[in-house]
């Protein structure tokens, strides 16, 4: 009856596929695994809430859970000061050339890499304001926007959003498959091994900087793509009318990118490393990031009180900050759900007694790469691919004897490719409604030049694995 473990699975990606959205599939997965592990309406639920309850109960869950609150918070707290909003006016005074409007996209990398939704944000605004007296498409604009957002920040190692995510899912199949290797370190390899991640950034830099005579024709807007949002436009409003101080954004940046990086080297020693990257193997780095983002909360909140910023102001915003996060949050709570469910329906018995048993290990990356860009582009989340693929990819490598950081590298490539390709996705949404473009226009722009940089990966997988069984 192990085969019962994929029903949840295919509940999760059919349903997700159906309403555009993952949210009600993960929760409709999660209870049915519960009605089959208990067949009974009233012990299935209660099987539902107590696979909850244990994911909630994990010390490093809450971990992850609390990294992610907190460094909203910090968002919303650097936008209610003027920090991003005087940064933008400030970069802006100095671009006055097409190149030099498409180098200020790549060269804002250092002071915006956390997380993508806070970069094009940021970022965005101030590109459109530039793009006025120059001849440039706003899907090349777009375009460089999200390559340089999507493929670079799935390939730092420290202080983004998805780090502690990422670490997560790779610790979670660790611990499932009893392996003897340190989920940060294959992490760190997996970032080797994204190669949909590195071709993008190659292709992104190439299409960037291509001079070219021929203009790309910019289509009209539809008036479908006019419907504005008016969920958060009075916090919006809000916004748009604090004064800009720049120091509010580098400093509390600053802060957090070198306490990131001094703690995860100061733990790895404590632990008795002698080097740099056996340091960062060796550190935990889900309690790192979370150390280092609560004392950057604590010194910029004191930094903003002594520049006379308005407490009330600052902590409601550190609020709304984070509560934009819930919703990764209660997603994140969700795939861990699903993921224990389905291991107590014999989902990995099942995988090597199938697929497993007649797969070659070689193939295994390059499959699990494919299936997964393919479901992340129709749900538009690289959060809920990673955290559906991990469990296949986990089990799969280990039944097969595939490369597991080379498998971790292709899962998380996949969800790289959603994020930046799908209608969905919110860097997609987020890009073509600051800059004003059609959205399906806009995303079919990407997928042309994406599904280049996809097929490219999934040859490179495909020989690499070959090399590495």
């Amino acid at each position: 009856m192990d085969w019962l473990s994929l029903i949840p699975f295919v509940i999760v990606i059919g349903l997700s596929i159906w309403l555009k959205k993952i949210l009600p599939g993960l929760v409709l997965a999660v209870l049915v695994g519960g009605l089959l592990v208990e067949f009974s309406v009233l012990g299935g639920t209660r099987e539902t809430v107590s696979y909850v309850v244990t994911t909630l109960s994990d010390e490093n869950n809450i971990k992850i859970i609390a990294f992610l609150y907190l460094f909203g918070g910090l968002i919303g707290m650097m936008q209610i000061s003027g920090g991003i909003k005087g940064f933008s006016e400030w970069i802006g005074d100095k671009i006055e050339s097409q190149r030099g409007l498409l180098s200020l996209i790549w060269l804002t990398l250092p002071f915006t890499f956390m997380m993508p939704m806070f970069r094009t944000m940021m970022i965005g605004p101030v590109v459109k304001s530039l793009m006025k007296d120059m001849r440039i498409t706003k899907q090349k604009v777009g375009f460089t926007l999200d390559v340089s957002t999507s493929s670079v920040i799935v390939l730092l190692p420290v202080a983004t959003a998805f780090v502690g995510f990422m670490i997560s899912l790779v610790e979670s199949g660790v611990q499932k498959h009893n392996l003897d290797m340190d989920p940060y370190q294959i992490f760190l390899l997996s970032i080797l091994f994204n190669f949909f991640a590195i071709v993008m950034l190659v292709i992104g830099l190439i299409r960037t900087f291509w001079s070219s005579s021929k203009q790309e024709r910019q289509p009209e807007k539809k008036e479908e793509d006019q419907k504005q949002d008016y969920h958060r436009a009075g916090i919006e409003k809000e916004l748009s009318t604090v004064k800009a101080q720049p120091w509010n954004l580098i400093v509390p940046l600053f802060l957090l990118l070198g306490l990131s990086l001094y703690l995860l080297w100061q733990d790895g020693v404590a632990k008795g490393a002698d080097t740099v990257f056996q340091a960062f193997s060796e550190a935990d780095a889900t309690f790192v990031m979370l150390l280092a983002v609560f004392i950057t909360i604590i010194l910029t909140f004191a930094f903003y009180m002594i520049r006379r910023q308005s407490m009330e102001e600052t902590i409601y915003h550190f609020y709304d900050g984070g509560n934009q996060l819930m919703q990764a949050i209660v997603l994140l709570i969700l795939v861990w759900s699903l993921s224990l469910v389905t291991e107590d329906l014999g989902f990995s018995k099942f995988i090597n007694a199938t697929l497993g048993s007649f797969l070659p290990g070689f193939t295994i990356p390059a499959i699990v790469f494919i299936l997964g860009a393919i479901t992340s582009y129709f749900l538009g989340s690289s959060w809920g691919t990673w955290g559906i693929f991990m469990p296949l990819g986990m089990a799969l490598a280990v039944s097969t004897g595939a490369s597991i950081p080379l498998t971790v590298g292709a899962v998380f490539a996949s969800g790289s490719f959603g994020a930046m390709t799908s209608p969905l996705g919110d860097t997609t949404i987020t890009t073509a409604s600051i800059l004003e473009m059609p959205l399906v226009d806009y995303a079919r722009y990407k997928l042309t030049l994406c599904s280049v940089g996809a097929g490219i990966a999934a040859a490179i997988y495909l020989a690499v694995g070959f090399f590495m069984i």
